[in-house]
């Protein structure tokens, strides 16, 4: 499960975010590219907007559930 504690430094302010876990395997990014993007320089994803909707909470919730090593969390706010 995501640590709030170990959140990256590039994540949007919101409800969801990536800890210093991710691997950049790159399945959020495929499931929800208008949220997720990449750091090229240091090889993480992270959440570049949070969404609005419901439809996109859900792809949010989407690729957080496929991530491999858990490192999206979802505060709920």
């Amino acid at each position: 499960m995501a640590d709030k504690e170990n959140k990256l430094p590039e994540n949007a302010a919101g409800r969801f975010y990536v800890d210093d876990q991710c691997i950049d395997c790159d399945a959020c990014r495929e499931t929800a590219p208008d949220y997720f993007r990449r750091n090229d320089d240091r090889g993480y994803s992270y959440v570049h907007a949070q969404p609005t909707s419901d439809d996109d909470v859900e792809l949010c919730r989407e690729a957080m559930e496929g991530c491999p090593v858990e490192a999206i969390g979802d505060d709920g706010e």
